[in-house]
Order: C-alpha cells, then structure tokens, then sequence
C-alpha cells in the first residue's frame, strides 16, 4: 500500500469516526428492556411497565427537536409508570424555564402515574440555587409530573421514594428513609448514584434508579469511559446489584452535556415488573 493511499484512509476513518461521534451517536436513541425483579410485588402489578427517562439537560446544547422526537417515540410505548431521574435542565438563564414549558407539553406520562426526582443541573449556577429548582418544580406539576423531593408515595402496594438531588441544597434523606417499610416492593429514585455508598440505607432491599453519569457519553471499547462525574468511577451505566440486596441501575441519559457519544447512546429504559428476588450474578 502506498503512504499517500494509507494517510488518505487513516484520515477518511478520522472524518468518518468524528462524524459519527458528533451526529450520528448522539441521536441514535436505544430502547433498552429489562425485567425488574422486586420482592413482595403484588399480583396486580406483575407485567406491567415502567419507564425511566433522565437527563433532557434542555438548554443552549441539546436540540429541541431530538428531545421532542425521542419523547414521542416513548409515548409510543404506552408505559404504566413513568419516572424522570433529573437533570431537566442545563440552566444558564430564563430561557430555560421557556424551554422545559414548551418540551413538557410532550412528556411521557404514565397510565397509572408519572413521577419525577430533580438532578444538580436543576439548581442552576453550581448548584446552588433553590430558587431555580422550585421554578422547574412548578413547571413539571404544571405538566402532570409529581416531583417527590425526599419523600415517598403508595401506589397500590408498590412504594416509589424519591429523594432530592445530593449536590443540591435540598439533600436530605433522613427525612425519608426511616420511614420506609421494607416488607414492601421498594423502587428509588436519586439522580446522582454516589448516593449508594452513603450510610443511609437503613436496611433497604429494593431498586434504585439513577441518572448522572451519561455513561461516560465516550467509551473506548473494552475499558471504562475516561470522564465520569461520580467520586466512585465503578457507576458507569447499567445494572449493579449489591450484596446487601439492593439493584442499582443506572440510565445513560436522553441529553448530553457535549453533544459527543461513541459507544454511549442515548437511553429510554422500560422496566417489565416481577415479583421476585433481585439480579444475581
């Protein structure tokens, strides 16, 4: 092979490999479908779905349209429940507020209820702004979603806990976790999952469902994703199950905080409930 042929194919599968990363991945939206084994489901709910859908990051970066059309692709889907893991927004001014309004008028709700937790990029600058997170707060409950911020809800012997994002000002699981009832079906919901390996977990047993960490958004392949903004770098994406009998599982994020991805797309995860123990590997 000539040098010059060899140079010309090494920077055609540059251009090639750019182009992709930047275009391509970063739409190129991945239903994934999981069972969701938890213990004492009741009967009524086995088989039905659940959807978890996190990190829009609305703002200057994402396009609006592919929000819009992966959300309407969703909708299709007809889940029964519905969960955002935070991150609504990439706050930078108003404008957002805007933005989020107009998205919401498209969310994907659930047949049987739509529930969201809130993530650091909903606190605005540094993530130290409460005032912006009341704002988003209005406007998801103008739009169906109940955010539960350190709190838990009923749902036909199914208990949803959501708790507010832990680098932002309204952290406060104490509230919350000595309260849950840990015969039931537990599902969890905390943007940042850093959160489990923090001492507050009071004997819980059930799944726990996060956001955060796109995945990395790049990952080369056969070695973990060089950038993560988790203190512990194992929460990549995907499932964790953990000795104690907890499962995290960890979504890869709708949005982006650059608009790069290789082999990191965006994900819409739908949960098949089951009564039964936890992933074990």
């Amino acid at each position: 092979m000539k040098r010059r042929t060899f140079i010309k194919g090494v920077l055609g599968l540059g251009a090639a490999t750019a182009l992709y990363t930047w275009q391509i991945e970063p739409r190129w939206v991945e239903v994934v479908q999981l069972p969701m084994l938890l213990r004492q489901l009741p009967r009524w709910w086995e088989g039905k779905t659940l959807m978890q859908i996190s990190d829009l990051h609305v703002g200057r970066i994402v396009d609006q349209g592919f929000l819009l059309s992966a959300l309407q692709r969703a909708c299709q889907l007809k889940p029964d429940l519905v969960v955002y893991t935070g991150d609504f927004v990439s706050y930078e001014s108003a404008e957002q507020y805007q933005q989020l309004e107009s998205l919401m008028q498209q969310a994907v709700k659930g047949r049987l209820g739509t529930f969201a937790v809130l993530g650091n990029h909903d606190y605005g600058h540094r993530w130290s702004q409460p005032e912006v997170a009341a704002r988003v707060c209005r406007i998801l409950a103008a739009a169906g979603l109940r955010v539960l911020r350190n709190e838990q809800v009923q749902l036909r012997g199914l208990n949803l806990i959501g708790l507010d994002d832990y680098w932002g000002t309204n952290f406060r699981p104490q509230q919350v976790m000595p309260h849950i009832r840990q015969q039931q079906a537990n599902v969890l919901l905390c943007h940042n999952p850093d959160v489990m390996d923090l001492p507050l977990w009071e004997g819980y047993k059930g799944w726990v469902l996060s956001g955060h960490t796109h995945g990395g958004q790049c990952k080369p392949p056969f070695v973990p994703p060089p950038i993560l903004p988790v203190k512990n770098k194992r929460y990549t994406a995907g499932i964790f199950p953990f000795e104690d009998g907890r499962t995290l599982y960890i979504n890869r994020a709708l949005g982006y905080s650059r608009q790069l991805r290789f082999n990191v797309r965006p994900e819409i995860t739908l949960f098949r409930l089951e009564c039964g123990r936890a992933f074990v590997f």
